[in-house]
């Protein structure tokens, strides 16, 4: 049996987001919430406050056997704007802001890599957080696969974005 790996990716609104992971071969979960921010427990409405310091993220839980982590940001990075601060789409905020966040710090390579990668795009320094997880906490039940609970509900991310997800390969 495969061990499984997790990562977790702020890509401005988690809705979105996580919809878009859960397209890919190789997701088998994924969760929204929040990430880094210094109140326990909060809730989204402390969250759209930008007092609390967390970021919509979801977390990516992956079979390495069948998707790399390099992939997957490279897929993360197609379905943002890496140079954009506290704000993806029309959604602006602390909360919005763009951010990897691992668990394992032997995946520090692989996200150095994609991200040193993704620099060479851009004449200004990326937005992206590169940083431990060091909290997470779950959203609320009706954000959790929202999109699939209300599939006309609002995203940022174009709908060809999820269609491109499904057949991306590796």
């Amino acid at each position: 049996m495969t061990h499984l790996k997790e990562i977790s990716v702020a890509g401005g609104c988690f809705w979105g987001t996580e919809h878009y992971f859960k397209q890919v071969a190789g997701v088998v979960e994924t969760e929204v919430g929040y990430a880094n921010g210094h109140v326990e427990n909060p809730t989204y409405e402390q969250v759209c406050t930008d007092l609390t310091g967390f970021a919509e993220t979801v977390h990516v839980t992956y079979d390495p056997a069948v998707v790399s982590l390099g992939f997957l940001l490279q897929l993360y990075f197609k379905a943002i704007d890496p140079v954009s601060v506290n704000q993806q789409g029309h959604d602006k905020g602390s909360q919005y802001r763009t951010g990897i966040y691992y668990t394992d710090p032997g995946d520090l390579p692989a996200i150095e890599e994609v991200y040193s990668e993704e620099q060479k795009k851009y004449s200004q320094p990326l937005a992206v957080e590169k940083l431990p997880l060091d909290n997470f906490y779950s959203a609320e039940e009706y954000h959790q696969d929202y999109l699939d609970k209300n599939p006309s509900g609002y995203c940022h991310l174009p709908k060809s974005l999820f269609d491109f997800a499904r057949s991306a390969k590796v």
